[in-house]
């Protein structure tokens, strides 16, 4: 009896494992016609888009529902959420230990090898969100680029995985490892499932050498950044090839899931795994979601190669479906059919995908409608008589003023730019003339030495200081101009939130600006020809150097006059109106002030040099009235006392030369009047004049164009610049404005997208 149980007990075992191989046979059958079909379906898929490509159908294709999608993402990716209206959109978020195979499983998704691939070392240092759709042709774009990278071409891929690379590096910045920038990339192919995923930098449990200090806990934050999305669709990526407790991100995703109603699992290597693992129930376990407490909606396993970075995706395939068709984890059940092969993961993460977006994408739309009442309702309050420009309209509308501006230079008359020229020249080079060319001369004895003395330091200053000091003044007074038109208030036209970029606008402008180097030589023979001529023409000439030298003289003398007045202290009368009195020193002064004055008229025409022995009598003279002086004291007081007393005489002078033209004529024959103080003034003046007029023509000819082309290529380098706009044109304005662009295009493109969507169904 017992022996004919224990028989059929063996009968009926053996008939359960036939009917297990004849499942799996059975199942490996459909598995094979459903490629079979889906291959001949990817075929024919591939003819029609080729031929809508080509416009057969003479109809213009509509942009696709997942590049749509795609396009919301990037601008929410830009949207700075200053009024709480976070973006909740669905993405699938690529997670798993470093080297755990992710960014393999995503390449089979994409069925290409589009990233870049090192030994062990981290590659993927920043995320890369890809949007996957079906299109004729197998190719790969950056959403920043219009270049195609055809990803049928070894080149074209290694050049792609080349500029993921470049780009992931320049974002990282100085002394990180890792950056939160994403780089944005779109793969179209035949076959391809449409979802967007983001591929995440490898958590890593310890910070090797190399590495910034905080790249362990930055990786960490971006991905919970990632996963707190409430619609974000978490794969988690487990190496099947090492013990599954060493895992990390397993208890990551337990904090962000746990009760795994948006992960999906997913075991890669597990041809490795099934030879290294003693008990292969151990993978059953970890696809039944037993081994540790992390809860999925799914569970898959995956073989994504042998190791060689070499491999193509095609070889893959195959490796993988031999794999798994002799694997003993499906002949004995312990995996069922649809839980292997990236085919059906990448199948089961696009249905994923887009039922969450359909289950979640009419409430974000909403809640972008509500943040876009808010925001105008905020700007109708703050700003009820200002149009909504944002960063960029206000950039070209401050261009527009600024070339204006710019061409209103062109507008200034010749007269202005003259009469500013002469007048700041005289007030730059005043000093010069008369401390090193007219005293100096003026104190010689005869006309003849005076006439001498004037051309050799007249000579000598315009070969080596004057040029370069009119080149000086013209730059100057181009520059002024400049900035009294750029920041020049226009009553209530003018608008604050453009001066500082105005501002910088011009300092740019101006910072690029060199004058004519050949400015300086062609003005130097001009003035020296100006200033050798001494032939005044007319009485009328004669008179306006006159009134030159008599306004010089007189600045000059109310200038020693005040050093004086602050050298003795007030007088008596100040003293008694103020109630102040002398220091001192002022004392001291002014007691030394009275003596060279004695000396003065006893002698009018005392030479600029006092003499030792005089410094002797004026001392001995003080120190009997009991004033205590130094010789250096009297030195320094006689230049002043002496330079009023010269400033004095020449006024006279110039005063009895105002008949003195016709001696001028005459060449001063038989005169005893010598004005030829008055023709050094005279040639100063002339000189002036053709040198105001020589920089005028360089001015509106050639240096006001010069800077306006500055400007132009200054504008246009800050139109580029997205950083330096929004440095230049802040507050709360720009800021509401852009966010009031960004929100309604969010909500428009969302509407549009749910329109799409709804047609689909």
């Amino acid at each position: 009896m017992g022996t004919s149980q224990q028989h059929r007990k063996v009968s009926d075992k053996d008939k359960i494992d036939q009917l297990q191989e004849e499942l799996l046979r059975t199942q490996l059958k459909y598995q094979r016609i459903l490629e079979r079909l889906e291959k001949e379906n990817k075929d024919l898929r591939k003819l029609v888009l080729q031929k809508d490509d080509k416009g057969i159908h003479q109809r213009k294709l509509k942009k696709s529902l997942i590049d749509m999608y795609s396009e919301v993402l990037d601008i929410l990716s830009d949207y700075d959420a200053n009024y709480n209206t976070q973006d909740h959109l669905p993405r699938v978020v690529v997670v798993g230990d470093q080297s755990a195979g992710k960014t393999s499983v995503l390449e089979m998704i994409a069925q290409a090898r589009i990233f870049p691939r090192g030994s062990g070392e981290m590659m993927t240092r920043s995320p890369v969100k890809v949007t996957l759709s079906e299109g004729p042709h197998h190719v790969a774009m950056f959403k920043d680029s219009s270049r195609e990278f055809d990803l049928s071409k070894e080149t074209d891929l290694a050049a792609l995985r080349n500029e993921i690379e470049v780009r992931m590096r320049k974002s990282v910045k100085n002394g990180q490892t890792v950056s939160p920038e994403t780089i944005s990339l779109s793969v179209k192919g035949p076959g391809i499932q449409r979802m967007v995923l983001v591929d995440l930098p490898g958590v890593i449990n310890t910070v090797t050498s190399g590495m910034a200090p905080d790249t362990k806990d930055t990786i960490f934050n971006i991905s919970k950044a990632y996963m707190l999305n409430p619609n974000a669709i978490i794969l988690c990526i487990q190496d099947g090839s090492v013990d599954a407790e060493r895992s990390i991100v397993t208890d990551l995703v337990s904090q962000m899931d746990p009760q795994g109603r948006r992960t999906i699992f997913v075991l890669t290597k597990v041809d490795l795994a099934e030879k290294n693992v003693a008990s292969p129930n151990r993978i059953q376990q970890i696809i039944e979601g037993k081994l540790f407490p992390m809860k999925a909606l799914g569970y898959f396993a995956v073989v994504t190669g042998k190791g060689n970075s070499n491999e193509s995706i095609d070889s893959i395939k195959d490796y993988e479906e031999e794999f798994f068709q002799g694997s003993s984890l499906l002949k004995k059940g312990m995996l069922k059919a649809h839980q292997v092969t990236t085919k059906n993961l990448s199948l089961a993460v696009s249905d994923c995908f887009w039922k969450m977006v359909r289950e979640s994408i009419e409430q974000q739309a909403d809640a972008f409608k509500a943040t876009r009442f808010n925001l105008e309702t905020e700007w109708k309050n703050n700003y009820p008589r200002l149009r909504e420009l944002d960063r960029n309209e206000l950039f070209e509308k401050a261009k527009n003023e600024i070339l204006d501006e710019v061409i209103s230079l062109t507008q200034v008359t010749p007269k202005h730019w003259e009469e500013i020229l002469q007048r700041t020249m005289w007030e730059r080079v005043s000093t010069h003339v008369i401390e090193n060319i007219y005293l100096p001369a003026a104190q010689t004895m005869n006309s003849g030495t005076f006439n001498t003395t004037v051309d050799i330091k007249l000579k000598q200053w315009t070969d080596k200081q004057l040029p370069n000091k009119a080149v000086e003044v013209a730059w100057e007074t181009l520059q002024q101009e400049f900035s009294r038109f750029m920041t020049e208030q226009k009553g209530k036209e003018h608008d604050d939130i453009f001066d500082k970029l105005k501002e910088s606008v011009k300092e740019e402008s101006i910072k690029r600006h060199k004058w004519n180097e050949q400015a300086e030589d062609s003005l130097r023979v001009i003035q020296h020809n100006a200033l050798e001529d001494r032939s005044i023409s007319d009485k009328q000439q004669w008179d306006a150097a006159i009134h030159f030298m008599e306004d010089t003289l007189q600045s000059r003398l109310k200038d020693t006059e005040s050093v004086i007045r602050d050298m003795v202290g007030p007088d008596w009368k100040e003293r008694w109106i103020s109630w102040t009195s002398r220091s001192p020193d002022q004392h001291t002064r002014n007691e030394t002030k009275k003596e060279l004055e004695k000396m003065l008229k006893v002698n009018e025409d005392h030479p600029a040099y006092l003499a030792n022995d005089e410094v002797t009598t004026v001392r001995k003279n003080l120190e009997a009235r009991a004033v205590e002086v130094d010789p250096v004291l009297i030195k320094d007081t006689w230049h002043q006392v002496y330079r009023r007393h010269f400033l004095k005489s020449a006024l006279d002078h110039c005063n009895l030369c105002r008949r003195g033209f016709y001696y001028y004529q005459r060449h001063f024959v038989d005169s005893e009047l010598e004005c030829n103080d008055v023709v050094l003034f005279w040639r100063i003046q002339r000189m002036l004049g053709i040198t105001a007029n020589t920089l005028r023509q360089q001015l509106i000819n050639t240096e006001v164009r010069r800077l306006e082309k500055n400007v132009k290529e200054v504008l246009e380098d800050f139109a580029e610049d997205g950083d330096k706009k929004v440095t230049l044109l802040t507050g709360k304005r720009v800021q509401l404005a852009e966010d009031l662009k960004k929100v309604r295009e969010i909500q428009e493109k969302l509407e549009a997208f749910i329109e799409a969507l709804h047609q689909e169904k």
